[in-house]
Formats: structure tokens, C-alpha cells, sequence
């Protein structure tokens, strides 16, 4: 099959196609003749060397695929071959195939096309596991999504207004807000531009978020506890703006808040495969249901894949980014 890899690290250049054998089931695991793959922060980071696969975890890039299942391993009895699938990855999405354990394996959600559906099990269980399994966000309760616009962003804005609480939103450009606003964000904040802090608590009658995802990480981080309300939960994902940073612990805890890191690439299988449970009982008839869309904004072929990277480093894109193989 043909497989993309990361000849060193470095920027898009290091993206190579070149054909690899073939990956065949261990027990408990399907291969996926796959469709589609996404692109996402993890693999951009992973090309400019510093976040490299978790141990046993393919050196392939790609966290997320769609496709139909071609084999399956001992002990699987769902899903079958032929089955149009989705999945959530440790690596190895960027393929014509890959092996993955069966509990990280969802259908295709009812009236989603199967390259579509590559941008969904990333994102949804990044999403769902982070705001409503570990930060518990709760019906009326305000939201700020760093980063509105984007992958994470998109369904995080949905699943938190489909939910009924409020999304609140950061972005570059007002077209990129205009892009969170139509999914249903309902507050606004240009952070080119604006003062987060001062525009959440005004919002908010100067009270603050409740939870805020955040994908910047050391940057961001005393202002986002500045920003929080009272027993209010920073979820911090990503580290776009640096890992260290000092905190005022008394301000944290005067204001009984939380600050959890968490990441999903590398946690054990029995955790995804419980994610994705949770994403299929919560988030999947929400996607059926057309409340919650998938937002790809631009598909590439796999041999384009160096061009995709380009085209993503750039940050003009909003929603999902997708490499397909035929």
C-alpha cells in the first residue's frame, strides 16, 4: 500500500509518499481500506518533532479515518467486513489502509458520505471527552472555545449550543467568527482585537466562563483563569503557545477553579473505546439529526499530502482539512 511519512522533522518538504507493506489484524483489531483522513494539530506537530507517537503507535501520521472495513482480527464480531466505518487513531491515518483496535471503530453516521465522516471521531471525542465527560459542562452555562474556527472549534461550538449551554468563541478575523456565529456561537470575540478577559466577563454580566477550552496552553494561561467564573474548569488540550508558565494559585483557589490538562492520542485502548461509546450514545444522533454537521472545509489527495500541510500551516482554513486516497 502506499503510506505518507515524515522524512526528519521540518516543515511541509519533510512529507514523503512511498509505498509500505500492508497492514494485516492482531486480535481484536480491524484494517480499514481507508477513504479519507483528517488533518489535525497533532500532525503538525509530530512533523516538526515534538510530539512523537505513543509507544506501539505506527510512525505514519493520522488520527482519524473513514473507509470500509476490508479484514478483521480474532475476536471481533463488530463491526464486519464491508462495513462503512469511521475511526479514532494513535497514528496511521495517512494510508490507502490501517489497523485499528474495533472499540475505536463507529459507523458512519445516517446521511454523512464516507469521506465526510473522516472528519468527525477526532474531533467529536476530543470534544465530547473534554467538555461534557471530564469538565461536566452543564444546560446554561458559558463556554469559551479558543479558537472557534477551527476543527476542534466548529464542534465544539455545536455540541456545546446543542447541548444547551452558551458557546462563546476566539478567532483571528471576523470571517472566521462569522463561521462560529452560523453554527451558533453567541459570543464573539476577535482576539487581534479584543481584550478575552474583559469580553467574557462582559458578556457574562462579570461573572466569567464557566469552562474553557483552550488549545494555546502556557500563553493564555493566568489570563484564562483571570477569566473564569467561580468553580469554573480550564480544560487545557493543546500547547500552540508554549508548556511552561507561572499561575497565581491563590486567584485559582479563591475562585475554587480547576485547571485539567488531558490529551487523547495516547491514551490506553479500554479509554478510546469508552470515548467513542460515549460519542456514538451522545453525539452520533445529533450528527443524524443534522443539529451537529461535520465542517470540512478542503479535501487533498494523499499524494498531496505536503501541500495540505502547507495549506494548514497557513490558517486560512476553517473547520477540517482531509486527505482521500482515490
Amino acid at each position: 500500500m502506499r503510506a505518507v511519512f515524515y522524512e526528519g522533522a521540518g516543515g511541509p518538504e519533510v512529507l514523503r509518499l512511498r509505498e509500505t507493506d500492508a497492514p494485516q489484524p492482531a486480535e481484536g483489531e480491524v484494517v480499514i481500506d481507508v477513504a479519507a483522513a483528517g488533518v489535525n494539530r497533532a500532525d503538525v506537530q509530530q512533523r516538526i518533532g515534538v510530539y512523537p507517537p505513543p509507544p506501539g503507535a505506527s510512525e505514519i501520521p493520522g488520527l482519524e479515518v473513514s473507509g470500509r472495513v476490508s479484514s478483521v482480527g480474532a475476536g471481533v464480531t463488530a463491526p464486519r467486513v464491508g462495513d462503512e466505518v469511521c475511526a479514532l487513531l494513535a497514528g496511521g491515518g495517512y494510508a490507502e489502509q490501517v489497523a485499528v483496535p474495533a472499540g475505536q471503530v463507529l459507523p458512519v453516521p445516517r446521511g454523512v458520505d464516507l469521506v465526510t465522516a473522516a472528519a468527525l471521531p477526532e474531533v467529536a471525542a476530543t470534544v465530547f471527552s473534554n467538555l461534557f465527560m471530564t469538565a461536566g459542562v452543564q444546560a446554561g452555562e458559558t463556554v469559551l472555545i479558543h479558537g472557534g474556527s477551527g476543527g476542534i472549534g466548529t464542534m465544539a461550538v455545536q455540541l456545546v449550543d446543542a447541548f444547551g449551554a452558551v458557546p462563546a468563541v476566539t478567532a483571528g478575523s471576523q470571517e472566521k467568527l462569522d463561521v462560529a456565529r452560523e453554527l451558533g456561537a453567541e459570543v464573539l470575540i476577535n482576539y487581534r482585537e479584543e481584550d478575552f478577559v474583559e469580553r467574557i466577563k462582559e458578556a457574562t454580566g462579570g461573572r466569567g466562563a464557566d469552562v474553557i477550552l483552550d488549545v494555546v496552553g502556557a500563553k493564555y494561561l493566568q489570563r484564562n483563569v483571570d477569566a473564569l467564573a467561580t468553580s469554573g474548569r480550564l480544560v487545557v488540550i493543546g500547547l500552540q503557545g508554549g508548556a511552561k508558565a507561572e499561575l497565581n494559585l491563590g486567584q485559582l483557589m479563591a475562585k475554587r477553579g480547576a485547571v485539567i490538562g488531558t490529551t487523547l492520542r495516547a491514551r490506553p485502548a479500554e479509554e478510546k473505546a469508552a470515548i467513542m461509546r460515549a460519542v456514538a450514545e451522545h453525539v452520533w444522533p445529533l450528527v443524524v439529526s443534522g443539529d451537529v454537521k461535520p465542517q470540512v472545509h478542503r479535501t487533498f489527495a494523499l499524494a498531496d499530502a505536503a501541500a495540505a500541510h502547507e495549506y494548514f500551516d497557513s490558517g486560512a482554513h476553517t473547520g477540517k482539512i482531509l486527505l482521500t486516497t482515490s
